[in-house]
């Protein structure tokens, strides 16, 4: 079996996670892989005898992919046995089977985070990935009900997790010494679903009665300034000194800071899994969430603290609670690991082999 796999979006965040994360593993199984996408990014993957790239820059979502798509590269394309894209866009011209990816359906869900204009559109490409499809693959439970809510119920949508990133993992074993200091992470993007605004009011509340610690930020100040003035702004009223942007930071560094922190908060209103979280319960820190369903789907029995999603005084009442009320002691060393039941939840093993399981 020859498959094609959309890999354009390769080095995006969380796509691009997923797609690393499950390729890894799927290379390693008795097929052929066509990988669409920039030869550069693609470059790690050529050791492997069962790959070949097909050099591609049309741009995903782009009037070029939907209407002009080069015919030499779906000529290559339509040779193998099925197309895999992990996001829902699919270029014109494919006639292989076609399987899916759609991570979440957020803009119906949450049409204020868009135009009227630019919900119209993407429902378009919805509609278009969902017709296109011999199967859906998505993400969570939530995100399945969701999408046979909007979507309908005509198509298989299966639900392959997220996963952590074996990476994680490494540096928690190969780093045992790192110490904790009085610092709250947030990670993500600053789009509204992801609650930021929530935080920094929680954030403000908790340093008018006394919590010590920074709020650390990984990403560049230079968005929030130009995208989401009111933002901007409840960081200048708190104090530069107190929210600190990272900007961008290597891989490295960001296990290093979400290592160290004491608390990683994740306001999210709506996501279709939300790996973060995850990711700060591997390297031993404490994972602070809104009480959104998905979050209480993924992070059922994990040692999550939750907060009413979208409530600041809540937020900082249990960020008080955890850091300030019953303070760590300084220097405290990190936690024991997760037991393995919760290690092995999810996999991009599992993950990749369920979808090629549907791909058989």
């Amino acid at each position: 079996m020859t498959i094609t796999i959309d890999c354009r979006m390769i080095n995006s965040s969380g796509i691009g996670v997923y797609l690393r994360g499950v390729l890894s593993f799927m290379l390693r199984s008795p097929n052929d892989f066509l990988l669409l996408g920039n030869s550069a990014q693609l470059e790690f993957y050529k050791q492997n005898t069962n790959v070949s790239v097909i050099k591609c820059n049309v741009k995903p979502f782009s009037l070029r992919e939907i209407f002009f798509f080069p015919k030499k590269i779906l000529q290559k394309i339509n040779l193998s046995t099925l197309f895999y894209s992990p996001f829902f866009n699919i270029p014109d011209g494919i006639v292989i089977p076609v399987y899916t990816t759609i991570h979440d359906i957020i803009f119906p869900d949450m049409p204020e985070i868009t135009s009227r204009t630019g919900l119209a559109m993407r429902m378009w490409f919805y509609r278009r990935a969902y017709k296109k499809s011999l199967i859906i693959f998505t993400v969570s439970k939530f995100s399945k009900s969701r999408i046979e809510y909007h979507l309908g119920k005509r198509k298989p949508v299966i639900v392959t997790y997220c996963a952590i990133q074996p990476v994680f993992l490494a540096y928690r074993k190969n780093n045992r010494n790192i110490q904790k200091t009085e610092t709250i992470v947030f990670t993500g993007n600053i789009k509204k679903h992801k609650g930021l605004d929530c935080l920094l009011d929680a954030f403000l509340l908790a340093k008018k009665e006394g919590l010590p610690h920074k709020l650390l930020i990984i990403g560049t100040r230079e968005n929030f300034r130009s995208s989401y003035n009111s933002i901007q702004q409840k960081v200048e009223s708190i104090g530069s000194d107190k929210v600190i942007f990272s900007g961008f930071i290597p891989d490295e560094e960001l296990l290093k800071c979400l290592s160290e922190a004491e608390l990683l908060v994740q306001p999210s209103l709506y996501e279709g899994f939300g790996f973060p979280p995850l990711e700060a319960l591997v390297l031993g820190t404490q994972a602070l969430i809104s009480d959104i369903p998905v979050f209480k789907e993924i992070y059922d029995g994990f040692p999550v603290v939750f907060f009413h999603s979208g409530d600041a005084t809540d937020l900082k009442d249990k960020m008080m609670e955890i850091l300030y009320t019953k303070k760590l002691p300084s220097k405290k060393p990190l936690p024991p690991l997760l037991p393995d039941e919760l290690l092995n939840k999810y996999t991009f093993e599992k993950t990749a082999s369920r979808i090629l399981g549907e791909f058989q």
